[in-house]
């Protein structure tokens, strides 16, 4: 049951989708990715758009969660979010056209997986060129609107199972643990084994490697 105190927090968080439903924007859609500054795998972005009157208890930032909290709150907005989409760009497609650019096709790709048309985006940090749908730009979002902090929930949940996956075939990189970011330990492995196929070319630390 939730709290009074964590029931005016969450319509804090809902502030921005509240004035949009009163201005007849019925779906109004969160975007955020995952896995922008990591040195190997995918960018993931996720869209999620809520319907009025729906209260997911911890949902906040997925940066400010543990893992565990992350999963619970991952399939608790799979059950009651009116449409979730992902878009994934692999790191073959993010050395050919920049990260920037990978980051905007992922968004555009989490738009089009929505089974739901949104009539609004409100995306973490960025606006997304070349759509029709109106938009808003959110410096830090994730922190400040329900819809967008879902999604980042969304993106860190998918990457995350993707790079657990992965690991599979490269565990000497321990991507399950460090999810591809440039850890300590990570730092070591590539310097040990050199860069794979999961590696992202041009990203410096790991240039610099091939370069050698």
């Amino acid at each position: 049951m939730l709290t009074d105190k964590e029931i005016e927090r969450l319509e804090k968080l809902y502030t921005k989708e509240r004035l949009l439903w009163g201005e007849n924007f019925r779906f109004v859609a969160g975007i955020d990715e995952a896995g922008r500054g990591s040195l190997a795998g995918p960018v993931v972005a996720g869209a999620v758009i809520f319907k009025e009157g729906i209260y997911i208890e911890k949902l906040d930032d997925s940066k400010k969660l543990t893992s565990s909290q992350r999963e619970t709150l991952y399939a608790q907005i799979k059950n009651k979010a009116v449409a979730v989409g992902v878009g994934v760009v692999y790191q073959d497609e993010i050395d050919k056209i920049n990260i920037f650019n990978a980051t905007i096709k992922s968004m555009k790709l989490a738009i089009a997986n929505l089974n739901i048309q949104p009539d609004f985006l409100l995306v973490d940090g960025l606006t997304i060129p070349e759509l029709s749908i109106p938009q808003e730009k959110v410096i830090d979002g994730d922190a400040r609107c329900c819809c967008i902090a879902a999604a980042s929930i969304v993106a860190k949940v998918t990457r995350d199972h993707l790079m657990e996956e992965l690991d599979k075939i490269y565990p000497q990189y321990g991507f399950a643990k460090h999810k591809g970011y440039g850890t300590a330990f990570h730092l070591q492995a590539l310097k040990k084994y050199k860069p794979c196929d999961l590696h992202r070319k041009t990203f410096k630390p790991v240039a610099k490697l091939i370069e050698t």
